[in-house]
């Protein structure tokens, strides 16, 4: 009969995230271990490479719960408040994620040089297309006016990805935007062309 697991996996890739945050992708399994009170063995018992342990460390392949939400509320509610509503939750997760994204992108960005970038794929693609989703059922509902989903899906997270930049990624070199001011005032020049 197996000895039943001390520590879990959930433990193990917090651990991992953690140590991977602090010192990036060049961390040994063996600080992870440590950090996660178990032998080098056990990380590789339960996870085939270090790239897999790093995978789900980072965990960009989760799809957010405010997507799925926004998608649960095309037809309800007022659509541009669902809007918001999203689009901060998005920023309250970049908040978490940029960190994430840094750690990934210090192997580099090209998929040949890091062949994870492949199999985190792009947490914005997703979004985008949960977005767009979101407005073309809209439109289809005719709670927005006809309008190419995927391009105003694409503004509005390149707006945010924008803000996140300046705002998270250059501490100090921002205004000290506001996110729900940023949010509201993005959506006060959209809205105009959303509007049905």
């Amino acid at each position: 009969m197996a000895r039943p697991r001390q520590i879990s996996d959930e433990v193990i890739v917090a651990a991992a995230q953690e140590v991977f945050l602090e010192q990036g992708f060049s961390a040994t399994t063996a600080a992870i271990a440590r950090r996660a009170g178990v032998s080098e063995g056990t990380l590789f018992n339960r996870f085939a490479s270090k790239e897999d342990l790093f995978v789900a460390a980072i965990g960009l392949h989760r799809q957010a719960r405010w997507q799925a939400e926004l998608l649960e509320v095309a037809g309800q509610d007022d659509v541009r408040r669902n809007l918001e509503r999203a689009l901060l939750s998005m920023l309250r997760e970049a908040e978490q994620l940029v960190p994430k994204l840094m750690v990934m992108f210090s192997r580099g960005h090209d998929p040949s040089h890091n062949p994870i970038l492949m199999r985190l794929g792009d947490p914005m693609q997703v979004a985008a297309r949960n977005i767009a989703a979101y407005l073309e059922a809209e439109v289809r509902l005719g709670r927005l006016r006809p309008l190419d989903a995927e391009v105003t899906a694409l503004s509005l997270v390149g707006a945010l990805s924008h803000y996140v930049h300046r705002e998270q990624m250059m501490p100090g070199q921002g205004a000290g935007l506001e996110a729900g001011r940023f949010v509201r005032g993005l959506m006060d020049l959209l809205w105009p062309g959303m509007a049905p």
